[in-house]
């Protein structure tokens, strides 16, 4: 039996019901008005155990398929694999394929509830790009630009919803994200991309843009969604411990995968 087989079943006919608790009115609306919302406490201190010691075990082992910071070229990051640092991890991909418990979490009746009441229909995850644990690492963990995550996926409408659990603390001190409330609403002309689609800070079109930036604060357990058309970055991880993020990205199943691309890669939930 396959993973999707293995999965076809598990939606809870209450659903619907549970999303009403966990996304509120006032909530859908802050999403679609500024791009994100923050569900406080969304996973609980069972689930995110499970889920951190899962994530601990696979990055110890650093089993392909991996992204290294030595890979992306950005600001902070070692120059090859062979500098110092070059075996930092920035990204542990396929997690829905490494362990059972992403699996169970990224297949939950809450969070597919969740999404979905955001969504308005029925949804599927997708296996292309944020499957994944993200980790950033004290000394070695890059800054990331502003950029949007649909760079990474071909579709025919722009609308993902990331769903970013935060498996310990993240702010600021250690590489938290960072966004531009509203930007998954403004139009933006090529001439305010650089060659790799990042945000070009010294445009003068962006200095608006960039004046509006705040920081998102999560505590252990809290759930960020985030629509694939807002703008966000990362600093660095000043801290003394790695930080650990896992983030699975979902769309409606009306908004169908360009033919051939990577996008096509994905899992049904209803």
């Amino acid at each position: 039996m396959s993973t999707a087989d293995a999965y076809n079943n598990h939606t809870d006919p209450s659903a619907a019901e549970s999303a009403k608790r966990l996304l509120s009115n006032s909530e859908c609306y802050r999403f679609w008005k500024h791009g994100y919302v923050v569900l406080k406490n969304f996973a609980n201190l069972s689930e995110t155990t499970e889920l951190k010691i899962a994530a601990r075990k696979e990055l110890a082992s650093a089993l392909d398929p991996l992204e290294y910071e030595a890979d992306v070229g950005y600001p902070w990051a070692p120059t090859s694999r062979f500098a110092s640092g070059g075996s930092t991890i920035r990204r542990l991909r396929n997690a829905f394929e490494r362990h059972e418990s992403f699996r169970k979490w990224a297949t939950s009746a809450s969070l597919v509830a969740a999404v979905t009441r955001l969504i308005g229909e029925s949804i599927s995850l997708t296996l292309a790009h944020h499957n994944c644990i993200m980790t950033k690492h004290p000394h070695y963990g890059s800054q990331t630009r502003w950029h949007r995550d649909l760079r990474h996926w071909s579709f025919s409408k722009p609308s993902l919803v990331i769903a970013w659990l935060a498996l310990g603390d993240e702010n600021e001190q250690n590489g938290g994200l960072r966004v531009i409330p509203g930007s998954h609403r403004t139009i933006i002309s090529p001439s305010q991309l650089d060659d790799d689609k990042f945000l070009a800070e010294s445009h003068s079109q962006n200095a608006e843009l960039l004046a509006s930036a705040r920081g998102v604060s999560l505590e252990t357990g809290d759930l960020l969604l985030f629509h694939s058309l807002l703008f966000h970055a990362a600093g660095t991880n000043l801290s003394d411990e790695v930080k650990l993020s896992l983030a699975f990205a979902y769309f409606g199943n009306s908004n169908r995968p360009s033919p051939g691309s990577s996008s096509e890669s994905c899992f049904k939930l209803s």
